[in-house]
């Protein structure tokens, strides 16, 4: 059974606890690199574009006489030699979107929590709230927790603005409710934050 250090919400370690079982899963490397590369291309615009012959500005007249002049043959003005001429082998602007389906999403979900659990990166606290939006005190119970000033992911079961005001100016802390939270982001976070609540949500069998 995975476990995690337990926090009270001033900062302070009280003891460990047991994780549910969705942190002690099998551990999927194809379902998560399927779900993450989906997630990075359907970030993607697409709009990437160069003019092709047909949308620069010129004609198809010969600019001048095949032989005779001395000069390198041309057939027309919008060439890719010339200047002000189209792009070649330019980008296309084309859609990205990739579909995984619900069980692999499920699954590279799973194994991203597990494998997190794994490196002892999970941290549970008993709570994440504050009376005020105060970043001064949001950093003081991070720093009595000893969390790593480094791509911290807060994990809450709603949203909270005081919480998302008072580590909004925190540049190593993402603050982001379990429903939004995705494969992607438990990956690439160095420390996953989360609250008792959410973790409640866990169990429940929200994700």
């Amino acid at each position: 059974m995975a476990t995690a250090k337990l926090y009270a919400a001033n900062g302070a370690f009280k003891n460990e606890i047991e994780l549910p079982a969705m942190f002690d899963s099998e551990v999927n490397k194809v379902c998560m690199y399927l779900h993450i590369k989906a997630i990075l291309n359907n970030r993607r615009q697409g709009t990437a574009q160069t003019k092709t012959r047909s949308m620069v500005s010129g004609g198809t007249t010969k600019p001048w006489k095949q032989k005779g002049t001395g000069r390198a043959r041309a057939g027309q003005n919008t060439s890719a030699v010339w200047v002000r001429g189209n792009k070649a082998h330019g980008p296309k602007s084309h859609e990205y979107f990739e579909k995984v389906n619900k069980k692999v999403k499920q699954i590279a979900f799973r194994s991203a929590l597990t494998t997190k659990a794994l490196e002892g990166k999970v941290l549970v606290f008993e709570a994440l709230a504050f009376d005020a939006p105060k970043t001064k005190d949001f950093l003081a119970v991070m720093s009595k927790s000893g969390i790593e000033q480094r791509n911290a992911l807060l994990i809450v079961s709603a949203k909270d603005s005081n919480l998302t005001l008072s580590s909004a100016n925190v540049p190593w802390v993402r603050c982001a409710r379990l429903s939004d939270v995705n494969t992607y982001d438990l990956i690439r976070a160095n420390n996953v934050v989360i609250s008792q609540a959410a973790l409640g949500e866990l169990t429940g069998g929200s994700r």
